[in-house]
């Protein structure tokens, strides 16, 4: 597993109050990573032309970064993980479910085997984590392929409904809803932090405190030896 080069093209993380772990997960060449480069290349303005958002398999995790300012939070940083869809990765990616606080859980429009086994996915989340529940969505990728789709946005919808969270479909290669879908994933887990549902843990990497706001100090008076402290 390795740090994506495009972590070095993301916006800059400073200023950010919280760090949110949000990972991807969905068969593989469900299209998370073309998803993943859209939304962080994207956002500096250089989003890559079409033929390069097509990317190899992602061996393990690989790591993308974005900083974000939430409509009514802070600026937070997201931390992204890129998970390997093929089965003998699952080892090496079930180790990080523990500790995300936001799962994107990614099927192909066009690909109904990979839609049947998105409760597999959330079944696997779900086993392996502790008192602190991810937060999650469904997302209908390669939206742009309708008259290769064999996954309807209502059976979509019917399957978000059932497990209990929300669902929209993306394209990475039109750029159709790829930021508001981790936006609105990002703004989910904020809310759940203020309303006490998700809690800072110091044991648990779900959601870091990076940039905590002190009180300026007064400057402290130099004391010389002898000197009367009247």
């Amino acid at each position: 597993m390795g740090q994506s080069g495009g972590q070095t093209r993301a916006m800059e993380a400073g200023g950010c109050r919280y760090q949110f772990r949000i990972a991807l997960l969905g068969d593989a060449a469900v299209g998370k990573t073309s998803l993943l480069r859209r939304y962080v290349e994207g956002a500096t303005g250089t989003p890559e032309p079409e033929p390069e958002l097509e990317s190899a398999p992602t061996v393990g995790v690989e790591f993308y970064s974005r900083a974000l300012q939430l409509p009514a939070g802070p600026r937070v940083k997201l931390q992204l993980w890129d998970t390997a869809g093929q089965e003998r990765f699952r080892c090496i990616t079930r180790s990080f479910y523990r500790n995300v606080v936001g799962v994107l859980l990614v099927f192909d429009v066009t690909n109904r085997r990979s839609f049947e086994h998105i409760r597999d996915w959330h079944q696997e989340v779900t086993a392996t984590q502790g008192p602190i529940k991810a937060i999650f969505l469904l997302v209908g990728h390669k939206s742009d392929l309708q008259s290769t789709r064999c996954v309807s946005a209502q059976e979509a919808e019917e399957l978000a409904a059932s497990l209990g969270m929300a669902f929209m479909e993306t394209s990475a290669k039109n750029n159709c809803s790829v930021d508001l879908a981790f936006n609105t994933l990002a703004d989910a887990i904020q809310q759940a932090l203020q309303q006490g549902d998700i809690k800072l843990e110091e044991d648990w990497g779900g959601i870091r405190l990076i940039n905590k706001t002190q009180s300026p100090k007064p400057p402290r008076r130099k004391q010389h030896a002898g000197s009367c402290q009247c």
